[in-house]
């Protein structure tokens, strides 16, 4: 008798499956003319009511690849908008074999557990961060708010039992953090009122003497210090704090540095670009999203701290219905905000094993060398603007600027819509110092230099069409 729920054919559905990567495999490395529009098949798919009945696996896969198909692949090789990841093929199948055997890692899972914990070694040794404990999260949000956290119990031992009634935290950020900052601390309560933002300088990197005038100036006032919060790559121009002059200033102050590497700490590991995170061994936490600049499939971040007791004093409890046994590796649901978690570090262990550190850095280099190159081309091309600095990393800020545009900004919020629409290219504005531009970022192992090329023809092509319009 077959059990509820199981396939009727379960290795063809397998066979064809693998056939439908197969193919998407060979597509995400071909750059698209044109994205394809919804199907009057699949917009009537994807308004059906609940299904009472089901159908036939095979034609089920083939409605999902058609969807798939359909959406926006952030892996292209000319998909320059945002931050993503690019699916590195290993990754894919680290992500298959994970889901097929659908391990816990928030309990003790033997060897899961173990290779966890050496995942996390190696990419702290990747980048060059003397970190003792960790864990593997959903996203940036989810390790900085677990970071923060511990920066609050440092600062406030036992508020996460007490609440913060009668203290007065402070957080501080660049003026251009990434929101997810503020966003941790509305959850932690510390609150967005408090989250402290401190100008930049003409390198658009936060300014350490102002964060120490305005650290004193709020101790005096009976605030408490929480985290001080260093941009490892902002979001918006790729550009990295200070790190170690902030961590000085920090700690003077018995305040907790945290380096918010989402985006752009796996480029600490780089010949080229170590020199920008100087400082970062002198930080209490890091989190970095693996899922972004080190090119495996969502979603796979990491959260990474110095003090090997703070996260089991921020995040452990004492349930009846979970062990507690000392173990060789400790039980990661006491130093997490998750309980059930999925195996995301096997994908960061694979590309390790079958890439090497090495050609990881290779890849990291060619994004940033393309980055340089665009920086290049528009600095050569007189319909172009720049920032005054090159990038630091791989995003590469270009505004097109016709000398008789009328309304610039007006122009390249136009333009961008229009590249989109035009498909060969698909890029996103950036909103800097009030003006609009627009925001390649590389960090795609797929993009080539013909991919930069075409991205500065294409803005020069329907750049100069549609100027007449404004």
């Amino acid at each position: 008798m077959p059990r509820p729920l199981s396939l009727p054919d379960r290795d063809a559905a397998l066979a064809h499956a693998t056939g439908i990567v197969l193919h998407a495999w060979h597509d995400l490395d071909v750059a698209r003319e044109l994205e394809p529009e919804l199907t009057a098949e699949q917009a009537a798919l994807l308004t059906l009511h609940l299904p009472a009945e089901g159908i036939d696996p095979i034609a089920g896969l083939d409605e999902a690849a058609g969807v798939l198909d359909a959406s926006l692949a952030q892996a292209r090789p000319r998909y320059f908008a945002y931050i993503g990841s690019s699916g590195l093929e290993i990754g894919t199948l680290g992500d298959f074999l994970a889901h097929t055997y659908d391990v816990n890692l928030a309990t003790q899972s033997r060897a899961a557990s173990l290779l966890e914990a050496q995942a996390l070694r190696w990419l702290a040794e990747f980048v060059g961060f003397p970190a003792v404990m960790g864990n593997f999260t959903s996203g940036g949000q989810l390790s900085n708010t677990t970071a923060l956290a511990a920066a609050r119990e440092h600062a406030l031992p036992g508020t996460r039992t007490s609440g913060l009634a009668g203290a007065r935290p402070r957080m501080y950020v660049s003026a251009e953090a990434h929101y997810s900052n503020t966003r941790a601390a509305e959850v932690l309560g510390i609150g967005a009122a408090n989250v402290i933002s401190i100008p930049i300088d003409q390198h658009r990197r936060m300014r350490p003497d102002i964060l120490a005038e305005w650290m004193d100036a709020d101790i005096a006032a009976g605030f408490t210090p929480v985290a001080v919060v260093a941009s490892g790559g902002t979001t918006l121009t790729g550009t990295v704090d200070p790190i170690g002059h902030l961590a000085a200033v920090a700690h003077e102050r018995n305040s907790w540095l945290h380096v918010d590497g989402a985006y752009g700490l796996p480029a600490a590991s780089t010949a080229s670009r170590m020199h920008l995170f100087q400082g970062l061994a002198d930080a209490d936490s890091v989190s970095i999203d693996a899922h972004k600049w080190m090119f495996v499939p969502k979603a796979c971040s990491a959260v990474l701290v110095r003090d090997p007791t703070i996260l089991a004093r921020t995040f452990g409890h004492d349930e009846a219905y979970m062990p507690h046994e000392d173990d060789v590796v400790p039980n990661m649901v006491d130093t997490t905000l998750e309980y059930s978690r999925p195996f995301r570090a096997l994908k960061l262990w694979l590309a390790f094993r079958v890439h090497g550190a090495d050609g990881l850095r290779e890849a990291l280099e060619a994004n940033i060398a393309q980055a340089m190159l665009t920086y290049a081309l528009a600095s050569d091309h007189s319909d172009f603007e720049v920032l005054p600095d090159p990038p630091n990393l791989s995003v590469a800020p270009i505004r097109h600027a016709l000398p008789d545009c009328p309304d610039v900004d007006a122009h390249n919020d136009a333009l961008y819509k229009a590249m989109q629409s035009d498909g060969r290219v698909f890029i996103s504005p950036g909103i800097i110092d009030g003006q609009t531009w627009l925001r390649p970022c590389f960090t795609n192992f797929r993009t080539t230099t013909p991919d930069v090329e075409t991205l500065i023809n294409v803005a020069a092509e329907i750049g100069e069409k549609i100027c007449p319009r404004h």
